[in-house]
C-alpha cells in the first residue's frame, strides 16, 4: 500500500467530529495545522483527488498526522491558535512576528508623569492608549500632543530638575512652558496632562469648548496674557484634532478587511471610527493553502491577537464558516460584544469595497517589487556562477575596539528583504586579542554548530554567505563551514571602495567580481553590509557601555554623578585607569580620586 493509500485508510476511520489535526513530515516536524467540524471529512480530503499545487505540495511532504477530539467548534478554534502559535507550522498563513502595535502609557500617580511608549499593556494602574500603528506614528502622536498643550520633550526629571539650570531652548521658541523653573507649578503641570489624556479618549470637543469658555473669562477679567496663551492652545489643539486622525484610529468601531491575492498576497484592515476613515494596516504575504474564507478568519484571528484592539463590528469581504466560534473568541478578548459581517450592499458593503481596492493595489504594487527583487537575485546567481537560486543570504561583520569587546553579527536577507527575526549576535569565546579571521571562523563556526545541534533559530542554512571583509575573512569562513561538515555553502567577501561602498565580491583566490554592471545587485549587496556592519558596531557599543559602567560601578563611593565627571574629562575607562591620584584630583574630590587609584592599581602605590 502507497503512502496516500494508507494515509487515506488511517483518516477513513477518523470520528464525525469537531477538532484539530496536526499533518507531520518525516522527521516529525509539524507542517501543517488545521481545525474541521467533522474531522473524518476533512482530513481524508487531503488524501483523495487532485489539489491546488500549494496544498499538493503540502501533502506530498505528510508522512503521518495526529489528531485532537473538541468538545466544540470554539474549542477546536482555540486548540487551533494555540499550536499555531506554538509550531509555527511551514504551511499555515502567518503574520510577520516582528510587527508590533505600540501603545502610549502614562502613570498619573506619579508627581511629574510622562508618557512613554511600549509594545503591550500591563496590569500596573497605568493609563495605556492605542495600540497605534508603529513606533514613527506613537512619536508623532507625542510630539503633536507636547506642541499643542506646551508639555516637555527634554530629559531633564521633575520634580529634581526643577531651579537647577536654565530653561532650554524650548521655552524660549515657546514650545515648551519651562517647567523646569517651578513655574507653572505641578497641578498646573497635570491639568494639562489630563488635557492630553482627554485628547486621546476623544473628548477634543470637550476640551476645545473648555479652552474657548477659560479664554473669553480671562478676557472679560482684562487677564489678556493669558487670553492670548489660551487662544494659541485653543488653535494648536484644533489643528491637532483636525490633523491627527491616527488619533482615532484607536477607538475604530468598525474594521473593513480586504485580501487580495497575487505574487503577493495583500491584508488591508480599514479603521472607521464614527465613520470617517481613521487609519490602515497592511501584511502582505506569500499565497496562503487555505482558500479565501479559510485565510481570512486564520488572519483576522492573528491580526486583532497581536494589535490587541478590537472594534464592534468587523466586516468581511466573504462569508466565513467558523464565524460564530471566531465572534465568540474576539468578543471575549475585547470585553465586549464584536460582530462579525459579510454585507451583500449598503453603506457596509461600500466600505468593504474600499478595502478591497486597497488590498488590490497594494497586492499589485508589491508584485512588481517581488518581481524586481527576483530579478536581482537571478543576477546575483548568474554573477557568481551558482546552480541554486538565492533566496536566503547571511552576512557576517565582526567589531572590536582593540582587544575589548570582540563581537560578530550575522544578518539574514529572505528573498531580498532583511529578516531581522533571524539576525544573531556573537560574544567571541576563543578570541581574546584582536585578529578578524580568527574572530570570524569563530562567528562561523558558532552558527553552522548551532545547525547542526538541532536548533530551530539556525535553520535552515544559507543559500549565499557573504562576509565584510578580504580574502583573509573569507577563507576563514571557508574553513570554518568546511570543518562542520558544509563545503556545498557559497562564500564571498564584500570587499569595499576608498569611500567604503561595497565595490565587489571576492572569492578565496581573490578574484573580484564587479557589481558596477547591475546597478539593482550593487544596491542589494551594499545594503546588506551597511546593515551588518550597523548591527555589529551597534552589539559592540552596547556591550562597551555596559562595560564601562560596570567597572566604575565597582568603587565604592563613586556614583553616577562622579562616573559621569570622570569620564567627561577622560574618555574611557582605559584612561581613567592609567592616570594618576594628581590628575583625577583634578576631575573629582580628592577622596573619590584616592578611591579610583586605589581600585586600579591597589593601596599604597599612589602614596
Amino acid at each position: 500500500m502507497d503512502k496516500i493509500a494508507a494515509l487515506r485508510e488511517k483518516a477513513n476511520k477518523l470520528p464525525l467530529l469537531p477538532g484539530v489535526y496536526i499533518m507531520l513530515d518525516a522527521a516529525g516536524e509539524v507542517i501543517y495545522v488545521g481545525k474541521a467540524k467533522a474531522l473524518k471529512n476533512r482530513v481524508t480530503s487531503y488524501f483523495r483527488g487532485e489539489h491546488l499545487p500549494k496544498v499538493a505540495a503540502m501533502v506530498s511532504h505528510v508522512e503521518d498526522f495526529s489528531v485532537i477530539v473538541a468538545a466544540s467548534e470554539f474549542e477546536a478554534l482555540m486548540l487551533e491558535n494555540s499550536l499555531i502559535k506554538r509550531h509555527k507550522p511551514h504551511y499555515n498563513i502567518l503574520l510577520r512576528d516582528d510587527k508590533t502595535y505600540p501603545y502610549l502609557r502614562l502613570d498619573m500617580r506619579q508627581e511629574y508623569p510622562r508618557f512613554t511608549i511600549v509594545n503591550r499593556v500591563a496590569s500596573d494602574g497605568a493609563k495605556y492608549f492605542g495600540p497605534y500603528g508603529g513606533r514613527g506614528v506613537s512619536h508623532g502622536i507625542l510630539n503633536a500632543l507636547a506642541k499643542a498643550l506646551r508639555l516637555p520633550t527634554c530629559g531633564r526629571q521633575f520634580p529634581r530638575d526643577i531651579g537647577r539650570e536654565r530653561p532650554c531652548l524650548n521655552h524660549h521658541i515657546g514650545a515648551c512652558e519651562g517647567w523646569c523653573r517651578g513655574e507653572p507649578d505641578g497641578e498646573e503641570y497635570r491639568r494639562r496632562l489630563a488635557q492630553a489624556v482627554q485628547l486621546l479618549s476623544g473628548g477634543a470637543k470637550e476640551l476645545m469648548s473648555s479652552l474657548e469658555a477659560e479664554m473669553t473669562q480671562a478676557a472679560e477679567q482684562l487677564r489678556f496674557e493669558k487670553a492670548a496663551a489660551l487662544r494659541d492652545r485653543l488653535m494648536a489643539v484644533r489643528e491637532l484634532n483636525n490633523r491627527q486622525t491616527v488619533l482615532k484610529a484607536a477607538r475604530a468601531d468598525v474594521d473593513a478587511v480586504g485580501f487580495c491575492r497575487g505574487a503577493r498576497c495583500a491584508f488591508v484592515v480599514l479603521h472607521y471610527a464614527e465613520g470617517d476613515l481613521a487609519g490602515k494596516d497592511l501584511e502582505l504575504l506569500a499565497e496562503p493553502l487555505e482558500d479565501d474564507a479559510a485565510a481570512v478568519s486564520a488572519l483576522v484571528r492573528q491580526y486583532y491577537a497581536r494589535r490587541g484592539a478590537w472594534p464592534r463590528t468587523v466586516l468581511l469581504p466573504v462569508e466565513i464558516e467558523d464565524a460564530g466560534p471566531l465572534a465568540e473568541l474576539l468578543s471575549q478578548s475585547a470585553g465586549h460584544k464584536v460582530e462579525l459581517v459579510a454585507p451583500q450592499r449598503g453603506v457596509k458593503r461600500e466600505l468593504l469595497e474600499a478595502a478591497a481596492r486597497n488590498a488590490r493595489e497594494e497586492s499589485a504594487r508589491a508584485e512588481s517589487e517581488t518581481e524586481r527583487r527576483i530579478k536581482t537575485l537571478e543576477w546575483l546567481q548568474k554573477m557568481l556562477g551558482l546552480d541554486s537560486p538565492i533566496h536566503r543570504i547571511e552576512s557576517f561583520d565582526i567589531s572590536n575596539t582593540g582587544d575589548f569587546g570582540i563581537v560578530a553579527s550575522m544578518v539574514v536577507f529572505q528573498d531580498g528583504k532583511p529578516a531581522r527575526s533571524r539576525y544573531r549576535k556573537f560574544k567571541m569565546k576563543t578570541v581574546a586579542h584582536q585578529d578578524d579571521f580568527a574572530s570570524m571562523y569563530e562567528a562561523v563556526s558558532r552558527r553552522l554548530a548551532r545547525y547542526g545541534e538541532g536548533d530551530e533559530k539556525f535553520a535552515p542554512l544559507p543559500d549565499l554567505l557573504l562576509i565584510d571583509g578580504g580574502v583573509g575573512q573569507v577563507a576563514a569562513a571557508v574553513r570554518a563551514a568546511a570543518q562542520q561538515g558544509h563545503p556545498e555553502i557559497p562564500i564571498f567577501g564584500m570587499v569595499k571602495d576608498e569611500r567604503h561602498r561595497t565595490r565587489a565580491l571576492t572569492d578565496t583566490a581573490g578574484r573580484e567580481i564587479g557589481l558596477g554592471g547591475y546597478p539593482s545587485v550593487f544596491a542589494l549587496v551594499g545594503n546588506i553590509q551597511e546593515e551588518t556592519h550597523r548591527t555589529a558596531v551597534g552589539y559592540h557599543k552596547t556591550l562597551r557601555k555596559k562595560t564601562i559602567g560596570s567597572a566604575l560601578e565597582e568603587i565604592p563611593g563613586v556614583g553616577p554623578k562622579r562616573r559621569a565627571e570622570l569620564l567627561k574629562r577622560f574618555k574611557s575607562v582605559k584612561a581613567i585607569a592609567a592616570a594618576s591620584e594628581e590628575a583625577l584630583a583634578a576631575a573629582v574630590p580628592k577622596g573619590t580620586a584616592r578611591a579610583v587609584y586605589e581600585h586600579f592599581h591597589g593601596k599604597g602605590e599612589g602614596l
